[in-house]
């Protein structure tokens, strides 16, 4: 790295990371394979439509495929930081969001597909994280730690659907992460005002009848 390169930060910022439905199913603990959308009501459909465009995939894969040559990019790039907007719940949880088109869920013990990657910190502040309900979040959030994955924008509480993720920096000081959401109302199920209930941080001026606890802060980066 050059003197003039010395302030540069590089850093990875991947959105929509969704492991469920048919890739939670070809990866090596394939959960419940139970869907409750219009189309099909199982999983495994989507598998068959993928094979159907691209030829057979050798399930189970390895946590790593899903990502394809992406893994090696990042390699390549050497991000300081690195931040995926998670848009799946990794629980076995049944409690479905009922009415909703569609809903994400992959097996904890799948949590190798995400930790494939190496994200620092997952966003949770989507209209996904509470498909599968409160034990859904909380399944969620109890498998990140374990994984040593921070998370943001979601919670037990208000509080902690608010707080920021401290990444410590190879070179010093440390990253503070902020992540928030727009309005989902089409989406967003019904949830408890109280302050007390797990979910994510209202942002101000939307209605706590429609809103979880949802960060309202722009997503940044900083030392």
């Amino acid at each position: 790295m050059s003197a003039g390169d010395a302030g540069l930060v590089t850093v990875f910022l991947c959105g929509d990371v969704m492991t469920g439905r048919g890739v939670d199913q070809v990866l090596p603990h394939p959960g419940d394979p139970r869907l409750w959308e219009a189309y099909t009501r199982d999983a495994r459909a989507y598998v068959s439509l993928a094979e159907a465009a691209n030829g057979p995939i050798p399930a189970p894969v390895d946590f790593r495929w899903p990502w394809g040559d992406a893994l090696d990019v990042l390699a390549d790039i050497g991000p300081e930081l690195r931040v995926v907007n998670l848009e799946t719940s990794i629980t076995r949880s049944d409690d479905v969001a009922v009415g909703k088109a569609v809903t994400y869920r992959m097996n904890p013990a799948n949590i190798g597909c995400l930790t494939a990657a190496a994200p620092d910190v997952c966003a949770l502040a989507n209209n996904h994280i509470l498909d599968f309900g409160y034990r859904g979040l909380d399944e969620t959030l109890e498998t990140l730690a374990a994984a040593n994955i921070s998370a943001v924008g979601a919670g037990r509480d208000v509080n902690a659907a608010g707080r920021a993720a401290a990444i410590p920096r190879e070179r010093g000081g440390r990253f503070f992460v902020f992540l928030g959401r727009p309005t989902f109302k089409r989406h967003s199920r019904e949830l408890r005002r109280d302050a007390g209930a797990p979910g994510s941080q209202p942002r101000a001026g939307t209605s706590h009848r429609r809103r979880d606890h949802s960060s309202d802060r722009g997503a940044q980066a900083a030392r």
